[in-house]
């Protein structure tokens, strides 16, 4: 299969040693730093900043207004829904001389809803979701839905993000939706 032209809106600004994926694209007044790499595939919309040193997986599609600080991994076929912060400093400070950058990691299949806040040094597991608004200051159990501030459990996901009763469907998904 061929892929698509990468597309760079003339208004966005990718640094000199960012690596961008075949097919991918950046819409307006997005910032992607130097070191930070992109997937194939992907669609990172409008107002995204992404930081130096920051990974996306293949087929991703981060929407508007997201921030991706350093420190952040996002694995394969990840949804980041609009205005999601990324954060990568337990202890931030202004005028602080030393900060320690603390990853995070988004695994393959995972959604984040709209205005999410991802407290570093979590993982959020395989095919999980994350409801718009939570506030996530503790790792995501693979399939797991969580939600609310602080994000706590609220039942399983199977990959195609329907309400499942156990992890076995969750990860075997029937659905005529799974093919997205």
């Amino acid at each position: 299969m061929q892929q698509r032209p990468t597309r760079i809106h003339p208004t966005a600004i990718v640094d000199d040693g960012a690596t961008i994926g075949a097919g991918t694209k950046i819409w307006h007044h997005t910032h992607i730093r130097s070191t930070a790499s992109v997937g194939v595939e992907c669609v990172i919309g409008k107002n995204v900043y992404v930081d130096a040193g920051v990974v996306i997986g293949d087929g991703c599609k981060i929407q508007n207004n997201v921030s991706i600080y350093r420190g952040v991994t996002v694995e394969d076929r990840v949804f980041v829904g609009p205005s999601v912060v990324f954060t990568n400093d337990l202890l931030p400070r202004a005028g602080a001389a030393h900060w320690e950058v603390v990853p995070t990691v988004v695994r393959t299949g995972s959604s984040i809803g709209a205005n999410a806040t991802i407290i570093c040094g979590v993982t959020i597991g395989l095919g999980a979701m994350v409801g718009a608004g939570s506030v996530v200051t503790q790792s995501v159990p693979d399939y797991t839905l969580v939600k609310g501030n602080p994000a706590r459990a609220s039942g399983l996901v199977c990959v195609c993000g329907r309400h499942v009763d156990s992890a076995t469907v969750a990860q075997e998904c029937s659905h005529e939706t799974r093919e997205r």
